[in-house]
């Protein structure tokens, strides 16, 4: 179904719960392609009952709607590739220094650094 991810790369860290949307995944596919270079998924679907960073929220994020994930990078290379590429694609994007978040949230995309 996807060429560089299988779905448990995006399993929750703290429940192994796996919620994500599979049209998500195919836009992280097509990201992944279009940038060159391997992904490590740092942190995908966080189950909102169960992952603690979910829970302490008032409402859920777009990880625990199954529609947002981390990118390890290693540089700036890296980092303005995703970036590059996930805005083109219309993608919110959260940059920080050593990840970068993706996600494809049904209000405006935004851009922000953590």
């Amino acid at each position: 179904m996807f060429k560089y991810f299988k779905i448990e790369d995006f399993d929750c860290q703290e429940t192994g719960n796996n919620e994500m949307d599979i049209e998500f995944i195919k836009a992280l596919d097509h990201l992944r392609a279009a940038c060159g270079f391997p992904f490590n998924i740092t942190s995908g679907y966080r189950d909102p009952e169960g992952h603690s960073i979910e829970r302490a929220k008032e409402n859920p994020g777009t990880h625990a709607q199954g529609i947002a994930a981390d990118i390890a990078v290693q540089g700036g290379t890296q980092r303005r590739a995703i970036v590059n590429h996930a805005l083109a694609m219309g993608m919110s994007v959260g940059v920080a220094k050593t990840f970068v978040h993706v996600d494809i949230r049904k209000t405006t995309p935004v851009l922000w650094c953590y």
